[in-house]
């Protein structure tokens, strides 16, 4: 809330910036996190790239994210829709 304070206060900060919400989950609670990110960037009138899924990685320990093959592929599939290729 406090970016958010602080980006309308100088000029609404955040304004056509591109934003995408990526989140990191042991199991779960990853969608009402990544919904939170994303309103945050809505209501900042800013520009949020999709993806082919979620943008959540799953794993239960350090490193373990890099397994999550699905999650791979949905980060790989947000990069290539906001650099639009």
């Amino acid at each position: 809330m406090t970016a958010r304070i602080c980006g309308r206060a100088n000029g609404d900060l955040f304004r056509r910036k591109v934003g995408a919400a990526v989140v990191a989950v042991r199991r779960a609670g990853g969608i009402p996190t990544f919904d939170a990110i994303n309103h945050f960037f809505l209501i900042s009138q800013m520009i949020v790239p999709g993806s082919s899924y979620w943008n959540i990685g799953v794993g239960g320990a350090k490193g373990d994210v890099e397994k999550d093959e699905e999650g791979l592929k949905t980060m790989d599939d947000l990069a290539r829709t906001w650099l639009g290729y």
